[in-house]
């Protein structure tokens, strides 16, 4: 190993796992990267890079892997000792899940699909009954079968042709997301010899059931580039592009009308977005736009069957939703309003519904529904926003066809969930009211809500902000200031992270934690502008929120001050390398998963995936102001000499979001800089991607060596 310093090497030539009872100072020497200057040029200035050797776009170079591996080595080392905890954890995991659990069906075009799992397998078998819930099932897709032989299998997206005699799928057998697609007869359980790979998720039958539409990916910087359409029986080097989209800021993906006679290509970045339809039934597939996309207007369309119904932001920070007519649509101007926008709630989307529009909305930091009828005098009589029974919690739209079976009432569907109610599933009746509960997830191994407490509190960031935190705890938890704490948080892109049901988090409540989220700035759990607050040159808010919520839940003695732990993934990782930076003597340990830390080299480097996506939301480094500002917090760039504490770090060497090399070198530099004595783990998958292992038992197993590794820093052993 040329890159690994020798006396590790011994160690593991040894036998690291013989070490589990030695102190810490005594355990083996982690792994050294070697340094090799490298010049990292940008408009605004240069930076050298010593561990840029570590970025391998082939993830083949034997100085990596070998690396990579020893610092897997080195993990396994020093966590010997906590090898019985994390089986413990491990089990009660996997014990807490339903054996032969399975979702709630859903009635489509005569069949009842849902999706199940089999005791003791990994993945999810598709599976319909045609006509009766007690139909004998048909087996769409088996998740387990496709799977053998691969390290890696996950089901992406899939569609059945109107007949209801052809499937349409996609899987990933690396972790990359850069799917195969393929069909199957389902009339005979044959795959047909139509393959396309480097393809998005997305599949969509056209209304002749012999036309594919689907999304090529560009083959370098893995973008969504252009959209095609496939006849079934040619080669996939025969198809036509429909839409070939240059602008390298959109993400793209498809979608079905709620009516089912239109097709959409939904173009979406930061600031703007423009969705495109065509005709189902239109051979050519000929898309044109709802509406040309406009600077700073962003919007999502869907068609009720006569006109498009357009949540937008137009003249409406927070959206509001309008009727266009289809002919018209391009005009604004022709557009009329259903339901304004308000200044203390965002619409976050909608689904259409025959006497009502249901829509979700942020409302008070939490995600709620609302009904709305379209019109007075129709049998919904006024506009409802479903009750709750808990402070903190969250409820979702569940996409249906619109009805719960052949010939059933007007229903919504939707599930609700709390940090301690698990998902449970009801179908709300439009004109009577009343809810249905269909389906509570089960959680096994004793597991009873009424054990459990969950608040939702504000705490006051140093600008004076109000902060909403969900917490969550098992009740006789002493709040008195001596519970450790587990905080979570994201904070970009506009994504909330909600108040919802995690089971592994009940292997930290039941050992006395308290658990929080933050819901920091960058998210839009208080609407739009906090988004807005929370990017670009405002990004910092984000950081100081999470530190702020900190010192405000240790400060009210909700928890202790040497026990606060903090975890955050991707994006979230972020936040995990800048709060070490601002402030690591808040917490006792940090989990960061697939962590976004180089921030300043990746944005510079438009081959990587996703880079350009992003410049409304980071900033362009290319511009002196983004640059200095990116540079400034970035956490590769702002490590220091000083004593952080205990940090435990995950990737997958085939991320596509995040590459592995960004945590790989944070490590690295943390490792050659940080002053203390505190552990340092980098834990690397090498047959996984940005989400981790895809299998249903397997994604356990990190999650329990991080726990062990938080348990681990206060002495709790079981």
């Amino acid at each position: 190993m040329a890159v690994v310093a020798t006396a590790f090497a011994a160690v593991v030539l040894a036998g690291c796992a013989s070490l589990p009872s030695l102190p810490f100072a005594s355990a083996p020497k982690p792994p050294i990267a070697k340094q090799v200057p490298y010049t990292v040029t940008s408009p605004n200035g240069d930076r050298v890079d010593p561990y840029y050797w570590l970025r391998d776009d082939t993830r083949q170079s034997n100085d990596v892997l070998d690396y990579l591996k020893a610092e897997n080595a080195y993990r396994d080392a020093v966590m010997a000792h906590t090898a019985p905890l994390q089986q413990k954890l491990y089990d009660e995991m996997v014990a807490r899940q339903k054996p032969d659990d399975a979702t709630v069906p859903v009635w489509d075009n005569g069949y009842w699909y849902c999706s199940r799992f089999e005791p003791g397998k990994e993945h999810a078998i598709q599976a319909r009954r045609q006509g009766q819930r007690d139909a004998p099932e048909e087996v769409l897709i088996d998740g387990n079968a496709r799977a053998i032989g691969a390290s890696f299998y996950s089901l992406g997206g899939l569609d059945v042709s109107p007949d209801g005699q052809k499937l349409a799928f996609t899987e990933d057998l690396v972790g990359r997301r850069q799917y195969v697609i393929k069909v199957k007869d389902l009339a005979t359980g044959e795959l047909l010899p139509d393959v396309i790979e480097n393809a998005e998720p997305d599949v969509l039958w056209a209304a002749d059931g012999k036309t594919l539409l689907y999304i090529e990916k560009d083959p370098v910087t893995l973008l969504s580039t252009r959209v095609k359409r496939h006849r079934l029986g040619t080669l996939s080097v025969s198809d036509v592009v429909v839409h070939d989209e240059k602008d390298t800021s959109y993400y793209l993906s498809l979608s079905r009308a709620s009516s089912g006679k239109m097709l959409f290509i939904n173009l979406t970045s930061t600031l703007q977005s423009e969705v495109r339809y065509a005709y189902s039934s239109d051979a050519r597939l000929a898309f044109k736009p709802v509406l040309p996309r406009e600077a700073g207007h962003l919007y999502k369309a869907d068609h009720d069957g006569r006109d498009f119904i357009v949540l937008s932001n137009w003249k409406a920070q927070n959206f509001r939703v309008l009727r266009a007519p289809v002919k018209t649509s391009s005009r604004k101007g022709t557009w009329k309003e259903v339901l304004p926008a308000r200044r203390d709630v965002l619409i976050d989307g909608f689904e259409i519904h025959q006497d009502a529009l249901a829509l979700n909305e942020r409302a008070d930091g939490l995600l709620k529904l609302r009904v709305h009828p379209w019109k007075a005098g129709t049998s919904l009589k006024q506009d409802v926003v479903i009750a709750a029974d808990e402070p903190a919690y969250t409820m979702d739209l569940v996409e249906t066809p619109g009805i719960t079976g052949p010939g059933g009432a007007q229903k919504l569907r939707y599930r609700y969930s709390s940090l301690i109610t698990p998902a449970t599933t009801y179908d709300y009746d439009l004109k009577t009211g009343q809810r249905e509960l269909l389906k509570r997830t089960e959680v096994l191994g004793g597991f009873d809500s009424a054990n459990y407490q969950t608040e939702f509190r504000m705490a006051t960031a140093r600008d004076g902000t109000k902060v909403p935190v969900s917490l969550a705890y098992r009740r006789g938890t002493p709040l008195d200031g001596t519970a450790p704490l587990y905080q979570y948080g994201y904070g970009s892109y506009g994504f909330s992270s909600d108040p919802r049901f995690h089971s592994d988090w009940l292997s930290l409540l039941d050992r006395g934690f308290v658990v929080a989220i933050a819901h920091v700035r960058g998210g839009q759990e208080l609407g739009r502008a906090w988004y807005e607050h929370g990017k670009l040159l405002e990004k910092k808010n984000s950081f100081t929120d999470f530190i702020d919520v900190t010192a405000f839940l240790t400060l009210e003695k909700i928890a202790a001050a040497d026990k606060v732990f903090a975890e955050g993934r991707s994006a979230g990782g972020l936040l995990m390398g800048a709060v070490l930076n601002l402030a690591p003597e808040r917490y006792r340990g940090v989990v960061a998963g697939v962590p976004f830390v180089d921030v300043v080299t990746t944005m510079l480097d438009e081959s990587i995936p996703l880079t350009t996506n992003e410049f409304d939301e980071w900033g362009n480094p290319k511009q002196k102001a983004y640059y200095d500002y990116m540079l400034s917090y970035s956490p590769y760039d702002n490590i220091r000499p000083q004593a952080y504490p205990a940090i435990y770090v995950h990737t997958g060497l085939w991320d596509s979001q995040v590459q592995y090399y960004e945590p790989a070198k944070w490590v690295a530099k943390l490792r050659a800089m940080k002053t203390d004595q505190h552990p340092l783990i980098f834990s690397i998958d090498l047959a996984a991607g940005h989400g981790g292992k895809a299998g249903r038992y397997e994604r356990h197993h990190e999650t329990a060596r991080s726990y062990a590794f938080i348990l681990d820093q206060i002495g709790i052993t079981q």
